[in-house]
């Protein structure tokens, strides 16, 4: 980031003390941890995203893994979900297959994810933005935009102040740390919460946005990914200054209507806003396979169970579906997704994973596969899904004995009652990788 001009505008992170001049530690408590900016008043959009979020729950729980390199992830076969920031010193990104990461960091502990632990540090952290400010759009689990105008009489403190109290709180409260990134618009929130991780905050200032952004690469811009970079890159395009100095009709002609949109974000203008309560596009479940499965019933057993959890995340989210989706990755990555739209939307296990079983066989040629996933998408109220089959008598049967057996899981637990297809071995599988 660009540095900035010395400004009476400052705040120490630590103690919250107002800071001027250009010292380089806290009169109050000798912090070093100054935030300095001339517009740090004035700034209220805020991107908050949690460092190493599934790595720093694991720590916090077991504290003699401080300071180890650790990876939440799957077995050899799976990928790695994230890292600590001492993994990622060594290369580990996420993402990555997990073999390669213990290549970069053979002496890492791995760690498979629990998704419920964090799913459940996530809630707490969300009630807590929700303490500051109602307009919050969650990015996902650990992620989300803030905008905190007109909140000053509320806290009695400017955003910036009340952004670092927070961050504070989370890691007295939650034991976990958060980078958070301070601007005028989303896009410029979002890219400064990339800096100084982990614990950071950075502040990108309206009249410093254009200069800031003139020497950044332009897969910096939200929205422009590697194909597109690589496009770019063939038309002589390589830094977000050089489309500060294109026409928009220019880059409309070129590259359609994302034209309009580099033009804009080049120049640092977005007139997003935080929008609350951001809708999810799917639920899903998905699996790696420590080997390779082509045998039916093996897959039709983990689908079962895949299509349970599935359907559990969305009574949970009191949602339903009118379409599933099936998900396979051969040995060779080729991804294929089936999919199929239902009469009516649902959230019953039983229907999501009739459906997926019908669109497996139609994939069993012999194949062999290294994941198997299942979900729901066009998602609605609950209310209009699995009404009555006054044809298929036996559906609505096995409805009432699902509600029944969530009853039961409810309060004996997920392994009370198990179906047919789940109640035998399981496959070894590597279930480091959900969605």
């Amino acid at each position: 980031m660009a540095p900035i001009a010395p400004s009476r505008n400052g705040l120490c992170r630590d103690c919250l003390t107002g800071t001027s001049g250009d010292e380089r530690r806290c009169r109050r408590c000798g912090s070093p941890r100054l935030l300095r900016h001339a517009e740090l008043d004035t700034l209220s959009i805020a991107h908050i995203d949690c460092d190493a979020f599934y790595a720093a729950i694991e720590k916090r729980d077991n504290p003699e893994l401080a300071d180890k390199p650790v990876i939440i992830g799957g077995e050899k076969r799976g990928v790695v979900s994230t890292a600590c920031y001492i993994a990622r010193i060594s290369g580990v990104r996420s993402a990555m297959p997990m073999f390669k990461a213990l290549e970069a960091c053979p002496n890492a502990v791995v760690i498979r994810p629990n998704m419920e632990k964090y799913v459940a540090v996530g809630r707490q952290l969300r009630q807590m933005m929700l303490e500051l400010t109602p307009l919050v759009e969650p990015l996902s689990i650990d992620e989300a935009f803030l905008d905190l105008s007109g909140t000053e009489r509320l806290h009695k403190a400017t955003p910036a102040e009340t952004l670092a109290r927070f961050a504070r709180r989370v890691e007295d409260e939650l034991g976990i740390t958060i980078s958070i990134g301070l601007s005028y618009c989303k896009f410029l929130a979002k890219i400064a919460s990339d800096f100084q991780k982990p614990r950071g905050f950075s502040v990108i200032g309206k009249a410093e946005a254009q200069s800031f952004l003139a020497d950044k690469p332009v897969g910096m811009i939200w929205g422009v990914g590697k194909a597109f970079t690589e496009t770019l890159k063939r038309d002589g395009i390589t830094t977000i200054g050089q489309f500060q100095r294109m026409e928009k009709n220019d880059l409309m002609r070129r590259y359609g209507t994302i034209g309009a949109r580099l033009y804009h974000l080049a120049r640092g203008e977005d007139n997003r806003s935080v929008t609350p309560e951001r809708a999810a596009k799917s639920v899903s479940n998905e699996t790696t396979f420590v080997t390779d499965i082509a045998d039916f019933d093996k897959l039709a057993a983990i689908l079962r169970r895949l299509s349970e959890k599935t359907a559990r995340r969305a009574k949970a989210a009191e949602t339903a579906g009118h379409t599933v989706v099936l998900k396979l990755k051969t040995a060779d990555f080729k991804t294929r997704t089936r999919n199929r739209r239902l009469e009516a939307p649902t959230q019953l296990a039983d229907r999501i994973f009739a459906t997926g079983l019908s669109l497996l066989k139609a994939e069993i040629d012999g194949t062999k596969f290294r994941l198997i996933g299942i979900g729901i998408s066009d998602l609605c109220d609950p209310a209009l899904a699995d009404p009555p089959d006054l044809v298929d008598r036996q559906a609505t049967r096995r409805a009432a004995a699902e509600t029944a057996i969530d009853a039961l899981r409810g309060k004996f637990g997920l392994s009370a009652v198990e179906t047919g297809y789940t109640f035998r071995p399981h496959p070894k599988e590597d279930r480091g990788r959900k969605e």
